[in-house]
């Protein structure tokens, strides 16, 4: 089913150089030369019948297009808007996708760094966005997810990267379900409230609190994330929580030796609980010995390591992907968001982008691909590409 989109640009409804400062915003399709994965004409029938028939979820990204000029970015964060690329998702043959908000960082508006207000004001402009199109919407029950690919739309899921902005208010979560939340990272990268984070060199675990909010997002139907939580507060919280657990974006450190990446025991441990893991494609992340420069073939080498692992009913895709120089954007960033402090390990060379899995239009078709033509089954095939993630959002979301 491919997906009705009548050309809407984010914020069309309003007045460039009046209602906001126009900067001049990436390209969401065709910004770098694509990539295919190379497939056979009868390959190629089979990924499109894929992308008609199953269901196709990214378990994380930042679905919006960032200034053509990263210098500007910090500029167009205080401007308060997210541009979505609407172009590239409708070729991208997702149906859901679970699009970041951060956890208050996102915006840097605020002079006291008031986390709680900027979580409210991205969301809200965000969605207020979303409300003057017509093919994404905002998921908030099972239902929501399940009527996308037959109405030719696309599904939304609204995540932060960590409940950092609860502070020490339980109740704050209920007030983040109630704006459309449906999953929440525990930590990002630096300690909270709830536990440490994966830049820290001591990792307390889950914390007292960090209990009390567990709690919390399993009663209202909440998923719970771990993606940038410290290997003992990751642990601790698969342990504690009764019901299954996302890892939306990350790896095996096995593959490559870096802080952002969890090493075998917490991933099995995710598994045994009925939890799944989301293969990472953010530049610089996942890449192997094998392929150091980080490509789509280092991406599916942690794949494969993953699935040997945990097994394939235990693994998904989270990319982390979004429209515009996500390496110019994590230099830009590497201070304030701990990206730097996250990813040390061993030397690499530098990519300008991640070939085959640069950004969400392209990232899905060529995962396919991928498996297609390496002879993958339709029905595992189904479950890495969304039916994994689905089966852990029935156990986790309110019914």
């Amino acid at each position: 089913m491919r997906k009705k989109y009548d050309g809407y640009q984010a914020f069309q409804f309003l007045e460039a150089g009046v209602d906001y400062k126009d900067i001049k915003l990436a390209a969401d399709v065709g910004r770098v030369e694509p990539y295919i994965v190379p497939v056979t004409d009868a390959q190629e029938a089979e990924v499109q019948r894929i992308l008609d028939e199953e269901i196709i979820i990214s378990a994380h990204e930042h679905a919006s297009k960032i200034p053509e000029n990263v210098d500007e970015i910090f500029e167009y964060r205080r401007g308060g808007r997210e541009f979505t690329g609407y172009a590239g998702l409708a070729q991208s043959g997702l149906d859901i996708f679970f699009e970041n908000f951060m956890d208050g960082t996102a915006l840097i508006t605020s002079p006291n760094g008031w986390k709680w207000y900027d979580i409210i004001h991205d969301l809200g402009t965000h969605l207020c966005d979303i409300d003057h199109q017509d093919m994404i919407y905002l998921a908030r029950t099972l239902d929501d997810l399940y009527r996308a690919k037959p109405e030719g739309k696309i599904a939304m899921v609204g995540t932060l990267e960590a409940a950092t902005a609860c502070e020490n208010e339980v109740d704050r979560v209920d007030v983040v379900y109630g704006f459309g939340i449906r999953l929440m990272g525990i930590t990002y990268s630096e300690s909270n409230y709830l536990g440490s984070g994966l830049k820290e060199p001591n990792d307390g675990g889950l914390t007292t609190f960090g209990r009390k909010v567990v709690d919390r997002m399993n009663k209202l139907g909440m998923t719970i994330d771990i993606s940038h939580c410290g290997d003992k507060t990751a642990m601790d919280v698969i342990e504690y929580s009764p019901k299954p657990i996302l890892a939306s974006h990350c790896g095996p450190r096995a593959m490559w030796d870096i802080n952002r990446l969890f090493p075998d025991d917490v991933l099995v441990a995710l598994a045994d609980r009925g939890g799944v893991v989301g293969i990472e494609a953010a530049p610089h992340t996942t890449i192997t010995a094998e392929y150091p420069l980080h490509s789509i073939d280092s991406i599916m080498q942690h794949f494969e390591y993953t699935v040997d692992l945990i097994g394939i009913d235990h693994v998904t895709f989270g990319p982390d992907t979004l429209f515009g120089d996500h390496v110019g954007l994590h230099h830009a960033f590497a201070a304030q968001l701990s990206i730097g402090a996250a990813n040390h390990g061993p030397a690499f060379d530098e990519v300008e982008y991640v070939k085959g899995m640069e950004n969400p239009g392209e990232n899905f078709p060529n995962i396919i691909r991928w498996l297609v033509s390496h002879d993958y089954s339709r029905d595992d095939i189904r479950k890495v590409v969304g039916r994994n993630t689905l089966r852990v959002l029935e156990q986790t979301w309110a019914r």
